[in-house]
């Protein structure tokens, strides 16, 4: 069991390891897990994360994100050290490559990768044969009631994470590239194999199913490398009439090639997830017998893979171009035995479990929906209904503050109970100076009694605007001018602020008439209180000076009385 669990820890790594995330470039857009059909994404802390057990590297969020912050991990340094080696390292080429490199040949694909340092290039188209012959024979036993392709190895994960029920019908053949490259090293004694296509998955299936595939490159990776060594494949187109497996990459493809399909099924082809999902669906419920069913995980298969569909998407075009390129008849292949090209698929466990309903129901009043009409079913969050979030929640993967309603009501709710309790008044007006919003407190200062008598009017009714007019003019904000409304009788301090963003003028005021009249009152006191202190100093003063006035004379007679005495008594 521990060497079982370990191999699990294995596959979620692998998986994780093919597509990365640049965390500084990640928005928060959600964009990612709008376009998710199996929302393996999760969120935290404003970041989103790939969860690697739930992922099918389908790529679309790779094909959305806006920012560039999911990444193919590049592995063209590997094939590199391959190529420093003794042994041949030989090219196994998608055959979608003729509608990414537009005009160009197998033959002068061959001759440019060579240039790079390639022993030998080969069309994947090669193993394709390989693998149509193989279904041709399981189509001629007539054994299984389904039988659904298993070239997508996109597709063979979601039926493997989502759809065990369905793994039975999984045709367990080699896919092309698989199967060519095994061939490759059938011919060519420990030469090492590297894949060249338009699929981040095929790189998951090189790793995880060893001894196939030794590295594989998106047409991406590979156009970056002649482009660095100064390599461009010439413009010369080649046919050969033993290439219809050369359709593989396109919807119906594989049909195309089948030769004399058994008349007891029924035939049909299926691409983009969401259609491969509606269709499993189906098939677990049993409605669907005696059908083969070739699946894609891309609309338009492989030509609309995620390296293709990013960089230049144009289904009819590329499908035109695989069309005219395709021969009509087989590649001579050797048919190896059927044991040796079967392939084994088994469930892969995802860990989340299903919250109950109470919980479910506890998460949806967290995002403010406490009846099923509260329940919007935007999308906004990238999940498609609200219950699929709350979901998502319970399980880690997303946060209740995603769900934009929510975010949009708390906003509102808390602006407006800010604006409804503040004693300051406010009011916003637009660039023309027309009033927008206006609330109670900013009502009662100006002695209106409805915020309709004054919306949408212009706010010199109510308002001298010379303050308004200079912020808009200057750019420079007022903060706590004192204003007298004589209108009014009011004393305010006013702000006035001009958000350049959003083009508003918001003016608060603060009502100060209290505050001014207590001033006043006080002003009065202290200068009846200097008055009289004046009155005091005034009495004082006079009583002092006839005070001093008496001493003065009383002095003087004294001081006369006395010299007179001192004569006398010297005359004696």
């Amino acid at each position: 069991r521990t060497a079982e669990q370990t191999k699990k820890k294995e596959r979620e790594k692998i998986v994780s390891d093919c597509l990365t995330l640049k965390k500084s470039n990640c928005k928060n857009c959600y964009k990612c897990i709008r376009h998710c059909p199996v929302k393996s994404i999760r969120f935290s802390g404003n970041q989103a994360y790939i969860i690697g057990n739930e992922c099918i590297l389908c790529g679309q969020c790779f094909v959305v994100c806006p920012q560039d912050a999911k990444q193919i991990v590049d592995e063209t340094e590997k094939v590199k050290v391959l190529m420093q080696g003794e042994e041949p390292v030989i090219v196994s080429l998608a055959p979608s490559f003729v509608a990414n490199y537009e005009g160009v040949g197998i033959g002068s694909m061959r001759a440019a990768l060579k240039k790079l340092g390639f022993f030998d290039v080969e069309e994947t188209a090669v193993g394709a044969t390989i693998v149509k012959k193989e279904y041709e024979k399981m189509l001629a036993e007539g054994t299984r009631s389904i039988i659904i392709s298993s070239c997508c190895h996109s597709v063979n994960l979601l039926i493997q994470k989502y759809f065990p029920d369905c793994l039975p019908y999984l045709a367990g053949v080699l896919s092309p590239m698989q199967a060519h490259c095994r061939d490759i090293k059938r011919r060519y004694k420990d030469a090492k194999t590297v894949f060249v296509g338009p699929c981040v998955a095929k790189k998951d299936e090189a790793q995880y199913y060893e001894g196939y595939v030794d590295a594989v490159l998106t047409f991406d990776e590979l156009t970056a490398w002649m482009k660095a060594e100064g390599v461009d494949p010439a413009k010369e187109k080649d046919s050969d009439e033993h290439s219809r497996a050369r359709f593989f990459p396109t919807t119906g493809g594989i049909l195309k090639t089948l030769e004399n399909p058994s008349p007891e099924y029924t035939y049909m082809a299926i691409d983009g997830t969401e259609n491969c999902i509606a269709a499993l669906k189906d098939i677990e419920d049993g409605k669907i017998h005696n059908c083969f069913i070739e699946m894609s995980a891309c609309a338009g298969s492989c030509v609309g893979g995620p390296v293709m569909e990013k960089f230049h998407r144009s289904p009819v075009k590329d499908f035109v171009a695989v069309s005219k390129f395709a021969g009509d008849k087989d590649f001579e292949v050797e048919m190896p035995d059927s044991l040796s090209i079967q392939k084994e698929f088994t469930a892969i466990e995802r860990r989340n479990q299903p919250p109950t309903e109470n919980e479910i129901r506890e998460i949806l009043h967290q995002m403010g929906k406490t009846k099923p009409s509260d329940e919007l079913n935007c999308g906004s969050c990238g999940y498609n209904t609200c219950r699929e979030k709350a979901i998502a929640i319970y399980q880690g993967k997303a946060e209740v503050s995603m769900c934009l309603p929510y975010l949009k009501d708390k906003a509102e709710n808390f602006s407006d109970t800010i604006s409804r309790n503040t004693p300051n008044g406010l009011i916003v007006l637009n660039e023309k100076l027309e009033v927008q919003q206006i609330n109670k407190a900013a009502l009662k200062i100006l002695n209106i009694r409805y915020a309709s008598d004054i919306l949408g009017d212009q706010v010199v009714r109510v308002l001298d605007p010379g303050d308004f007019v200079t912020v808009l003019s200057t750019g420079k904000d007022i903060h706590n001018k004192r204003v007298y409304l004589a209108e009014y009788e009011k004393y305010v301090e006013q702000t006035v602020v001009y958000d350049k963003e959003y083009r508003l003028l918001l003016a608060i005021m603060r009502d100060v008439t209290e505050q001014e009249a207590q001033r006043e009152k006080k002003e009065n006191i202290s200068r009846q209180t200097v008055e009289i202190a004046d009155k005091v100093v005034d009495r004082q003063m006079r009583i002092v000076q006839d005070i001093a006035s008496l001493l003065g004379e009383t002095a003087a007679e004294t001081k006369i009385a006395l010299t007179k005495l001192k004569e006398s008594i010297n005359d004696e």
